[in-house]
């Protein structure tokens, strides 16, 4: 059997990592390059400084230098991990679903400071299932609904309901076309990118993101106009809807609600203080 002449350790690993992806204009190349590390190796952010000496076996520095490969070409860190962060929880995630993202934190929180304590909730174009996930953890006596078109987006809802040990029910359904009832919330960050706009996208998410989750049509406002023309027929009395919005059209979507006779339309801005939900009531 062929033996390594000399191995890596953690902090050899990280530099030759960071090297090679910023080589291939990966943006955040040291965070991605340590990110790698940590999930080959099982260890805690900020190892290369507390164990840099700390020796990769033959396997972990295999399967990092893959990983590294692969990054370099441009595809997202959370598909070579299988894994992202949201709300606390880790979620399962795949060229099926969008990567759930921190700005969409935003819109769980809201709903949250709003009170949603033994709500029926729907979310829309759940992809990954991390909003209706999300609250149902979070939100006592709470129940709720997933709806996406895609199989294979429910299919890793379905699976991410499992990994957390969360109850809830999906079913496939464009928009609101196979649900019955009503709801008390409804939610949804649905496809909002313009469709001349996606082949200027960063390669992440033009090449892997599902383009089912991301064309918004012409203006990016299409699945808008379809969920808050169809909404009233789905919500109980007072009952609120919150949708994530694109950075520009935080005031377009609020003029729609307010058009189709919602109240108190209002615009929440994310961290960086740009608009990121619309949130009325009936």
């Amino acid at each position: 059997m062929k033996t390594r002449t000399e191995s890596m350790n953690y902090l050899s690993a990280f530099k030759r990592g960071k090297g090679e992806l910023q080589a291939a204009g990966i943006a955040e190349a040291d965070t991605d390059a340590e990110l790698l590390l940590m999930h080959v190796c099982g260890t805690k952010r900020g190892g290369r400084f507390s164990h840099p000496e700390r020796e990769l076996t033959e396997d972990e520095e295999s399967r990092y230098l893959a990983m590294l490969s692969k990054r370099s070409s441009h595809i997202p860190l959370q598909h070579i991990t299988g894994i992202q962060s949201f709300m606390g929880m880790e979620f399962e995630v795949n060229g099926n679903v969008l990567i759930p993202r921190q700005d969409t934190e935003i819109l769980v929180e809201e709903v949250m400071k709003d009170g949603a304590v033994g709500a029926s909730i729907l979310d829309l174009c759940t992809g990954s299932g991390c909003i209706i996930l999300s609250l149902l953890k979070y939100v006592n006596e709470s129940d709720g609904t997933g709806t996406d078109i895609s199989e294979a987006a429910l299919e890793t809802a379905v699976a991410n309901a499992s990994r957390n040990g969360i109850s809830a029910h999906f079913i496939k359904s464009d928009l609101f076309e196979a649900v019955s009832g009503k709801y008390d919330v409804i939610t949804s960050n649905p496809p909002y990118i313009r469709s001349s706009d996606i082949e200027g996208l960063m390669p992440e998410v033009r090449d892997h993101d599902p383009l089912l989750a991301l064309d918004g049509g012409e203006d990016g406002l299409v699945f808008y106009r379809r969920i808050i023309n169809e909404a009233v027929d789905y919500l109980k009395p007072a009952g609120r809807i919150y949708l994530e919005t694109g950075f520009d059209q935080g005031e377009q979507v609020k003029e729609m609600f307010m058009d189709r006779g919602f109240k108190d339309a209002e615009i929440i801005k994310d961290y960086s203080g740009l608009p990121r939900v619309v949130k009325a009531h009936i």
